[in-house]
């Protein structure tokens, strides 16, 4: 398999065009099967796809101390992406939750120091605040973090659902090399502001959930058939889940006539977005990996391009991506 890779922002670094989103890996949507999922990161960087995505919240760093198994002897083969700053809640109705966003200062300053210890590594390829935290002006979390990058200890600094004002702010402290936020065929809100603004300063786009959590997989079929935290978001719950199954047929469709699956060409729409724009679907098997990988080989023409936006628009999704308590942390 040949892996399609891309520049990550003006100036940036050469990362796969396809990544691999390890929150699944730490038990986030179900159960993961650790020896599975390092076999998974082995698998994806024996392919060459190198961005690997983590936070040091994913299960209280789990998710890192198992992604440094996997990269152990070939840690120059993988490019680091940590997200930190979302301080844990106990769960409520079996949604764990987050009581706040710290990106302050002292707190990224630490939480660098034990994301190096946990992963084995003397530094981070790109680091992240997981969210806009709106106690601190963004120059002074970005001020902090150029710090880090220039005692080579983080090499690029990310943003993570922020806006199009707040991007704008940041990249006037230091070059900001991407920005982590939720895009697929069903979440376009950014096309208005935040993409724009986003090419205007020469910062790449890191898309997560290219596949709407698993929904665009098209191998949901009944509301059963989700045994794990997402009964919680509104897409699947009730009418609208019912409503987002009906599209999703569609999806097959367009796949069928593509010759790919649904979710190979739910990632390659992304894509096909722009030469900008890399994505990180998750997953925890090396059977989802490799057909996610496939998605880069798939070509959509502008005739299919435009044919996919006149059968699912944007806004055609129901439901928010969030539940209300996630929702109120996004910096809109």
């Amino acid at each position: 398999m040949k892996v399609l890779k891309r520049q990550l922002g003006k100036g940036g670094p050469e990362v796969t065009a396809v990544g691999l989103g390890c929150m699944g890996m730490s038990g986030a949507y179900g159960q993961a099967d650790e020896k599975e999922s390092v076999t998974t990161i082995e698998r994806a960087l024996e392919l060459g796809a190198n961005f690997l995505d983590t936070a040091d919240f994913y299960r209280a760093g789990h998710n890192e101390e198992l992604i440094a198994k996997a990269i152990k002897g070939k840690r120059e083969r993988a490019f680091l992406s940590v997200k930190s700053g979302m301080m844990l809640a106990p769960a409520k109705g079996g949604m764990p939750g987050y009581s706040r966003v710290n990106a302050s200062p002292e707190y990224l300053k630490n939480a660098i120091v034990y994301s190096l210890q946990r992963l084995k590594t003397d530094y981070i390829d790109l680091y992240t605040p997981a969210r806009v935290d709106p106690a601190i002006p963004i120059e002074e979390t970005i001020g902090a973090l150029a710090e880090f990058v220039q005692a080579g200890v983080i090499r690029y600094i990310g943003l993570s659902e922020a806006s199009a004002a707040t991007i704008r702010r940041a990249a006037k402290v230091h070059p900001i090399t991407a920005l982590q936020i939720e895009y697929s065929l069903w979440s376009r809100d950014i096309e208005r502001e935040v993409l724009p603004a986003l090419r205007a300063e020469g910062i790449g786009l890191v898309a997560y959930s290219p596949l709407s959590r698993g929904l665009l997989s098209g191998e949901i079929q009944k509301p059963e058939d989700i045994k794990d935290n997402r009964i919680h978001m509104p897409r699947f719950q009730g009418d609208n889940f019912i409503k987002n199954l009906e599209l999703v047929e569609k999806v097959k469709e367009l796949a069928a006539q593509k010759n790919c699956t649904p979710s190979q060409l739910a990632i390659a729409w992304v894509l096909a977005q722009g030469d900008d724009i890399i994505a990180i679907p998750g997953t925890k098997r090396v059977k989802y990996l490799e057909e996610n990988l496939g998605a880069a080989e798939v070509k959509l023409t502008e005739d299919e391009l435009n044919t996919i936006d006149g059968i699912l628009p944007a806004g055609s999704v129901a439901g928010d991506r969030y539940p209300e308590m996630f929702m109120k942390h996004l910096n809109g």
